[in-house]
Parts: structure tokens; sequence; C-alpha cells
């Protein structure tokens, strides 16, 4: 059995790395760690215990599963972006062109940044994930897991008007968490986790080809990707003060990285920016979870969720070469911590049977001066329905349908590349649908 689950933890690993995309979560964190839990829009997180995805909903909660399971599954996301009312120019500072006008006093035109939005930006992707739990003893319980918990994708075509702002951004953050869950007694259980965690990232940017020398002409690309290694904890606590009442409270601590790779230019852009080695700063956020699960009857239970994270974190994306005096990139982001809360409710319509429904409102970290176009998000909803089926006790089959619609918002940037100035602004408008299945199997 050990085998078997080494085996299938890796394979999930090496598959959320490969797929980990947009997410259903603000800024670039993603929620796709259980389906069960994504029928009633994660409401009970922290406090409803289902099956072995408990093992990053709450650990405390695995002390409340009766024998050892295993849960794998993934959720498949469709996003859908419409870019509408572009304006894009680029000037240069008079300066540059009559050397007796005072740097800085003027600038000149140089017309519009043509080009395209078709708004594809955001590839179909699979979230996949997969938990394992264990009890030792009628107190202590043990659980792994493996899953995505922050990861975005944004891959514009390559005459995208907005290029010069960020034409392609990829980041994958993959967990692996083994975690201890002790039962103090019929009312309160604690527990608490490790994780180790890698992280990957690419970001592209065109540079216009006026900055190459050739005005109107085609456009270079400066590309930079790096990695790293890290960990972090989570601790847990569900209190239990009637057998139809449960709450539960989760943290996950930060994570800080040190991305090291290489920038390499192109098209004519290694002439502004040599290739060499570059690094990046980044420190995912910690969050906390806070949710109630509460039985109304034999048959009912409805549950509500509050989620807070501290974005306030990322400042801004600043990439540093082993050769450039500057940054590479610099582009400030300056998000704001955010709230996220849930109402969801599980209706045992049979014994083979659950249904499941739930309301997500996710505000978004994002701010209306520095949101960019590689995460141009606002503030968002998620409806969601669910299914459970148990057609023997030791298997049940989960699915769930997610819709999710987010604010119209507006991306409104500027950039100075030496003498050059760059704008660019557009309206956003983003909705996804999330389709997820699970298997669950209980020895």
């Amino acid at each position: 059995m050990q085998n078997k689950l080494n085996k299938l933890s890796w394979a999930v690993a090496i598959a959320a790395a490969t797929f980990a995309g947009q997410a259903h979560a603000g800024g670039y964190q993603i929620n796709e760690q259980s389906v069960s839990g994504q029928g009633y829009g994660h409401a009970g997180r922290s406090s409803n215990v289902n099956d072995a995805t408990i093992v990053f909903g709450n650990p405390a909660g695995m002390s409340f599963l009766d024998r050892a399971q295993v849960t794998a599954g993934g959720t498949y996301l469709n996003v859908n972006s419409r870019i509408r009312n572009t304006q894009s120019s680029a000037s240069i500072d008079a300066n540059a062109v009559d050397p007796n006008v005072p740097p800085g006093m003027a600038q000149v035109p140089l017309g519009p940044i043509g080009g395209t939005n078709e708004g594809d930006m955001v590839p179909g992707t699979l979230i996949p994930f997969a938990f394992y739990a264990q009890p030792l003893n009628e107190r202590l319980a043990f659980g792994f897991g493996v899953y995505a918990p922050f990861g975005s994708k944004t891959e514009y075509e390559d005459t995208f008007e907005g290029r010069n702002f960020g034409n392609y951004t990829e980041l994958r953050v993959i967990s692996a968490q083994p975690t201890l869950s002790y039962r103090i007694n019929d009312q309160w259980s604690v527990g608490a986790g490790i994780t180790y965690n890698r992280v990957d990232g690419e970001l592209a940017t065109k540079i216009p080809g006026v900055l190459l020398g050739r005005p109107g002409g085609p456009d270079g690309e400066v590309r930079v990707e790096g990695d790293d290694e890290a960990l972090g904890y989570n601790l847990g606590v569900i209190f239990q003060p009637v057998p139809e009442t449960t709450l539960g409270l989760t943290y996950r601590s930060k994570v800080s990285y040190t991305l090291e790779g290489r920038s390499s230019a192109s098209g004519g852009a290694e002439a502004l920016i040599p290739n060499q080695d570059a690094s990046l700063e980044l420190t995912t956020p910690e969050t906390v979870n806070f949710s109630i699960t509460q039985q109304m009857s034999d048959r009912l239970k409805l549950m509500f969720g509050a989620s807070w994270a501290r974005w306030s974190r990322f400042e801004e994306i600043r990439i540093d070469g082993s050769v450039s005096p500057g940054p590479i990139t610099q582009e400030t982001q300056n998000y704001s911590n955010a709230w996220a809360f849930a109402l969801g409710g599980e209706y045992q319509l049979m014994p083979q049977l659950a249904l499941r429904a739930g309301v997500t409102i996710d505000r978004t970290p994002t701010s209306d001066e520095f949101r960019s176009v590689r995460i141009p998000s606002d503030d968002r909803r998620v409806f969601s329905l669910g299914a459970g089926w148990s057609p023997t006790e030791d298997m049940t089959l989960d699915f769930a349908y997610s819709y999710l619609t987010e604010r119209s918002t507006r991306v409104d940037r500027d950039r100075n590349l030496g003498p050059t100035e760059l704008h660019y602004s557009a309206d956003y408008k983003n909705e996804a649908h999330g389709f997820g299945a699970q298997l669950t199997y209980r020895f």
C-alpha cells in the first residue's frame, strides 16, 4: 500500500507541476484541493470532514476519520476573457530627438501601438491533487497530501496590444505535506503539518522595435525563468461543543522563495538587456480559514466559511540580474489583504447520494492603480453544485461544477523604457467554468 501511495503522490506532483494555472481564488491562489468541498463552495473547508482532503482543509480533522482512506482527483478549469475599449500609445523624450530640449521637459508622440486583443490568454487547465489519511489509534492520525496551493498562467497571442507589459506569465507551486492530528477529547482536536514547496516561474515581455533601432519593426523579447524550494507549515484546530456543531480554524504559513535562473533576450533585445543570471524574491501569503458546520437534521447540514490572506506581502515583481545595473523587470503590484466568504449546504437525498450547493464571494487583492495584464482580476462570485455517490461503503465518487464570474475591471498601465514611454489600457471581463471529479477509497 505504501509503495502504491508513493507512486500516486509523485504522479500527482508531476501532473500538478505541468498543469497548475489560473485559479478560483484571489490573486494567484488556488482553491482546487477538494472536489467534495468544491460542491458546497468550500464553505466548510476547516470544519466539514468528508474524506482525506481534510489533510489540506484542516489537519485536525483527520482524527475524525474512522479508517484509512485515499482521495485523488482534479478540477478542469476553462477560463474565458473579453478585452474591450483598448488604448495604447508610445512617446519618446524630446531630448532624444532634439538635444537642445532639456531631458524630461516634453514627450514626442510616436503614435499608437498596433496589435490584437483576443482575450484567449488562459489555457484550459487541469489541477490534480491526492491525499492519504490513516488513523494510528483512537486519538492519533497521520496524513499526507500533494497539491497545488498557488499558480497562474497567462499566455497572450504574439500580436497582443499590451505585449510590452507582459505577454507570458507562469507560476507553479507544488506542495507535499506530511501531517499529524491528535484528538484531545470528544470536543477538541488539533493538527499540524510541514509543507515542502517547490516553485517554478517564467515571465516574458516584448521590447518595442523602436528601442532596438528599428521604428515600426518587429519586437524583441526578454524571457526570465527560475525556481526554488522552501519549507512552510500549517496548523489546525477543531472544536465540537455539541455533536451537531463543528467549528474549525486553519492557519497556513507564508513561504519565502528566492527564484534563481536565467534571463534570455532575443530578437535584438539582447543589445538592450544582455543575457545573464537572474533572481526574484517571492513570498506567498499566509492564510487563515474559519468555518462552521451545523447539522440541521439527519439529512441536511449547512456550512459557512471565511478566509483571509495576507496579500500585502506581494508589493512588486522585481527581477535583478547579474550584469544589468538596474532591475531587469520591476512591476509594482501593491496587493492588499483580502477576504473571501462562502455559504453552502449538503443534503443526503438517500444513503448512497448526497447533493451539494454553495456560493462564494472572493474579494480581489489587486488595485485599480496597479492591476496588470499578467493577473487582470477583480472581485469574484462563484456558484457551485456537486454530488457524492457511494456505490459501496468503501468507495465514494464526487463530482462538482462551478461557475465563476468577475466584476468588469480595467487595466491602465504606463511603463518607461529608457527615453520611451509606453501606455496600455483596456477593460477586462473574466469568467470560468470548473468541472471536478474525485475518487475516495476506504480501507
